[in-house]
């Protein structure tokens, strides 16, 4: 078994776009709609419409599924944002030039909870490992990584 995708769901699927595409430099691919019997049994909900929009990374390995739910529409939970409320909380980036991508989404605008932090460990590799949580536009908590000799 292996991890095949994460899902995102947004509600602005342009500035979302423009956020994971051109901020973060992950690859646009594949985009659909998602709608009718299979996806309202999937779902478990009814007059199900979508918008789909898949990014890929640079290295390979899973994708990244974005949905904007045009029917029904759901709600936002402010709690989400906070990095110990329980539940899937957040989606971590390994980069290697962690400074320079922290500079470069600071520039952009994007709130960062701190600068980055090193871990007093690091788990299957020598050297040091160095975190930093930050948002997407949504609110969804995002966490950038770095491995460093």
């Amino acid at each position: 078994m292996r991890l095949d995708h994460v899902n995102i769901v947004v509600s602005d699927m342009e500035r979302s776009c423009r956020f994971y595409g051109e901020t973060l430099g992950l690859r646009r691919g594949f985009e659909c709609f998602l709608e009718g019997e299979w996806i309202e049994r999937v779902t478990g909900l009814s007059g199900v419409r979508a918008r789909c929009v898949f990014f890929e990374f640079p290295a390979g390995g899973p994708r990244l599924e974005l949905l904007q739910y045009e029917n029904p529409t759901g709600e936002v939970f402010p709690a989400h944002r906070l990095p110990h409320t329980l539940g899937a909380r957040h989606i971590a980036f390994e980069m290697a030039d962690m400074d320079g991508f922290v500079a470069r989404l600071k520039a952009a605008g994007v709130p960062f909870l701190s600068d980055p932090v090193e871990v007093p460990f690091v788990v299957g590799t020598a050297g040091r490992k160095r975190v930093c949580y930050f948002h997407d536009p949504d609110g969804v908590l995002l966490e950038a990584a770095a491995y460093e000799k």
